[in-house]
């Protein structure tokens, strides 16, 4: 069963939505525009997917795909590096009461939806899937 990045059996909440695109935003701007100087980010497009805040706001996940970057460790681990000075810019653009600590992550959502298409492309699953279809529609 896939794990849900929601902080509550419930989901979040509206404020907690709402942190989250802001920050993701902030920092999608940030990294977009360059600002940060290290050798592992030189040449890497990365892309924030979802920033996931805490329940109690105080720190969010940020979850990135890189592309054009041979290593992607390298990536998340200078980010993780400059995650301070990235929290100061991100506030800048915001008007929140305390900065939430950011927290890196990669969004392996992407992957995860490859690996079903290939699951699925699968000659045994494919006929699996046929003969369930052939049962609903006889029934």
């Amino acid at each position: 069963m896939a794990r849900s990045r929601s902080s509550s059996p419930r989901g979040p909440s509206q404020r907690a939505l709402r942190v989250g695109e802001l920050v993701r935003r902030q920092l999608s701007e940030i990294l977009m525009r360059g600002d940060l100087h290290d050798p592992a980010l030189a040449g890497a497009s990365i892309v924030v997917s979802e920033a996931t805040p805490s329940s109690d706001l105080k720190t969010v996940t940020a979850y990135i795909s890189v592309l054009g970057a041979k290593d992607e460790e390298a990536v998340l681990k200078a980010l993780r590096v400059h995650s301070k000075p990235l929290r100061h810019e991100v506030m800048n653009g915001l008007t929140l009461k305390f900065a939430p600590a950011l927290k890196f992550e990669l969004d392996r959502s992407f992957d995860r939806m490859d690996e079903t298409r290939r699951m699925f492309s699968d000659p045994h699953v494919a006929q699996d899937l046929e003969r369930e279809t052939d049962e609903d529609g006889n029934s």
